[in-house]
């Protein structure tokens, strides 16, 4: 057993120095069978700790129900085994660009700018989920001979809210669930994020991506003793639907990396090993520099952060100049990186086998669904991810009128009399050409992501203000949910009662958004991506294993395709497009 506490100036180990050289590496971005690949790789750049942040909402998808909270405890041991400490980040509020920011959206549905205070109701919630959870991590902190030194108090609070209240009980949580490590916080380095998000008597850390010295001086304007550390020190950053593809030099990155060590400080490396957002779990982002007046930004699925272990564990540029930088301060020679995960034999095509429209996915695996006065939202019908058609009347006859859906979140295919009549999005929620009556309307909406940073997590989705023909609300909706979950099995999918596709996947009314399915031949099984050219928007499943949300806008063009995930002969693929399908044929897995 050891000890690890804060002393005036340094992290002490059993009474010694240490620093900490640590990665981010998100268990649940990685899939089991490559987390020890990835720490290894770890190790091989020069760090000694690994840290994790832990997503509330996928371990408890409602009120109660918890789903495979052992994972954690899982990957904490095998951090154990790879030599590496451990910093963990339980939340409840991750950020990461994770739907919500990892909390639940049943319960930001519920509470709205409730959440993240003191109020009873979320705070009852933290507790019941913490006490599931951090049995996991207390189980394994140093002091019981696990790999665990920290444990982090909410995330960069500051940027977000004032409630020392809150941030004082959930410390006083955490304690009563039995961890006995140092507790921090982690903000900017800006006035009123360190003023709104430390607590007395509990270390403060901050997050940056340059500039250390600046950083660490305001941090000392306000904490005069402790360890100096960041807490996350942004090497790269994410990208988004629509956007450009982010990337940082790598001897900028390694300098920048630099100064921080010459300060004496800590630091983790965010991201070390960026991951996937498989499951549509990526979030999104506000645009504007107030974070809550501009447009939306979802981000896309793959989370490679331009980090120096990239998508598929690979050393980048970057990998190799941290670790030049890293090597003076390790106790010894750093090991050579671990030998790469198998990649794909051969590239391979997808063979059609049967297709269904969503209406039929919708009639087999969706909510019976109901009328409604007025549209409810993903939270009133309990959808997280995927999507909701809404089905109203413009009732006549009447002349034609302009049609919005006001309030729509996120994006909606709208049909009329079953005509493909537009795409409207939040910024353009106007169908182009009026609308007369009688006319049925269909509008078919997705949710890109809930915000995960800013004033605006939490916010609902689906058509929030209301369905307008000219200034009329129309009343009697009828909304049916198709969650994405509810294609994790194969069960599941031959419900659907799909419809034979000749061979080469042509059919009539090509380009129909529905479900497709096939099957891949795969010689060698490893490491592939999977390519989706013609397609428009939607998901793909590979053997049940949902790989995430692809898009047409780019920046990303293709899904990582985890060899686990594979098998040698026949795989099972089916591709959920949601407003234009390509050709079936065209959709291949290839060598990274």
């Amino acid at each position: 057993m050891s000890e690890f506490t804060v002393g005036e100036s340094d992290f002490l180990l059993d009474g010694r120095p240490v620093r900490l050289l640590s990665g981010a590496l998100h268990y649940f971005r990685v899939p089991e069978a490559l987390w020890a690949h990835r720490l290894g790789m770890l190790r091989a750049m020069g760090l000694n700790c690994v840290e994790t942040y832990v997503p509330w909402n996928l371990h408890e998808p409602e009120p109660g129900r918890f789903r495979d909270v052992e994972a954690l405890g899982r990957f904490l041991d095998a951090v154990h085994e790879a030599g590496l400490w451990a910093i963990a980040r339980p939340g409840p509020y991750i950020c990461a660009e994770w739907e919500n920011g990892g909390v639940p959206f049943w319960l930001t549905g519920e509470l709205g700018r409730r959440a993240r205070t003191r109020d009873e109701r979320f705070v009852s919630a933290v507790e019941r989920w913490f006490g599931r959870l951090l049995p996991q991590v207390a189980a394994r902190q140093i002091d019981r001979g696990g790999p665990v030194l920290m444990v982090q108090v909410e995330n960069e609070y500051g940027s977000y809210g004032s409630d020392l209240v809150y941030l004082e009980r959930l410390a006083d949580v955490l304690r009563a669930q039995g961890v006995t490590v140092p507790l921090f916080t982690s903000d900017g380095p800006e006035d009123h994020m360190l003023t709104g998000g430390s607590v007395p008597g509990i270390l403060a850390t901050v997050n940056f991506g340059s500039h250390a010295r600046v950083a660490f001086e305001t941090l000392r304007a306000y904490r005069a003793e402790g360890p100096l550390m960041c807490m996350e020190f942004w090497c790269g950053w994410f990208d988004r639907w629509g956007g450009e593809h982010t990337v940082r030099d790598a001897r900028d990155a390694a300098e920048a990396l630099r100064e921080i060590l010459e300060c004496g400080a800590s630091v983790n490396v965010y991201m070390a090993h960026g991951g996937t957002n498989f499951g549509g779990w990526a979030g999104a982002n506000r645009g504007g520099g107030d974070m809550h007046e501009g447009p939306l930004q979802p981000d896309v699925t793959s989370y490679d952060y331009d980090a120096p272990i990239d998508e598929l564990g690979r050393p980048t540029a970057k990998f190799w100049a941290f670790r030049e930088v890293l090597a003076p301060y390790a106790d010894g020679p750093l090991p050579e990186p671990p030998p790469a995960p198998a990649e794909l034999g051969s590239p391979a095509a997808l063979a059609a086998t049967g297709w269904a429209p969503l209406d039929d996915v919708l009639a087999a695996l969706g909510d019976p669904g109901a009328e409604h006065p007025v549209p409810p939202t993903f939270e009133e019908l309990g959808v997280e991810r995927g999507l909701v058609k809404y089905e109203v009347t413009v009732p006549g006859p009447r002349q034609p009128y302009p049609l919005v859906l006001r309030g729509l979140r996120d994006l909606a295919v709208v049909y009329v009399d079953g005509v493909p009549a537009g795409v409207l999005t939040e910024d353009e929620p106007q169908l182009k050409e009026p609308v007369a009556g009688h006319a049925r309307v269909e509008a078919w909406v997705e949710s890109l992501g809930r915000v995960n940073y800013g004033p605006r997590s939490g916010e609902p989705k689906g058509i929030t203000g209301g369905i307008l023909h000219e200034r009329q609300y129309l009343h009697g909706v009828r909304a049916r949910g198709l969650r994405l979950e509810s294609l994790d099995t194969l069960a599941d999918v031959e419900r659907v009662g799909l419809r034979a596709l000749p061979s080469d996947g042509t059919r009539d009314g090509e380009g129909t958004a529905g479900l497709y399915r096939g099957t891949v031949e795969v010689r060698g099984a490893g490491d592939a991506l999977l390519e989706l050219p013609g397609w428009t928007r939607g998901f793909v499943w590979v053997n049940g294993f949902n790989l995430g949300r692809y898009w047409s806008v780019g920046p990303q063009q293709a899904l990582y395709v985890p060899g686990p995930v594979l098998r040698e002969g026949a795989n099972d693929v089916w591709v959920l497009e949601l407003q234009e399908a390509g050709a079936v044929g065209a959709v291949r897995l290839v060598r990274p």
